[in-house]
């Protein structure tokens, strides 16, 4: 039997997302706000599932079911959510990144707007 301490961490935090871009590792972004809040400010290369949607459109990320998967929103709650939801739906893979996009323009890249 597994205990939350066999499982990986759900979160990561901004520095360390911010390393594995700089380290040219291999990651996808998911984006799961809305869209009119991926149209005020989103990181490059993200893949934008809002959450609303994601049940109908796992699909789409079939093909990255191994691929490490870092998720995020505006402030981390929902994908929090998001992430133990793909856990479940067998994506081991998967991580939120804690305090969103918000996070990232106050530790990161604070040219990006805030909200």
């Amino acid at each position: 039997m597994q205990t939350d301490s066999d499982q990986p961490s759900l979160e990561i935090d901004v520095e360390q997302v911010k390393a594995m871009i700089d380290s040219d590792e291999s990651l996808v972004l998911l984006d799961c706000r809305e869209q009119v809040e991926y149209d005020l400010v989103h990181l490059d290369n993200s893949l934008l599932i809002p959450m609303s949607e994601i049940q109908n459109r796992l699909a789409e990320l079939a093909s990255l079911q191994e691929s490490p998967l870092v998720v995020y929103c505006h402030l981390g709650g929902r994908s929090l959510q998001v992430t133990h939801w793909l856990r479940q739906q067998g994506y081991a893979n998967v991580v939120s990144m804690a305090g969103g996009i918000d996070a990232w323009s106050q530790q990161i890249d604070s040219t990006l707007p805030r909200y």
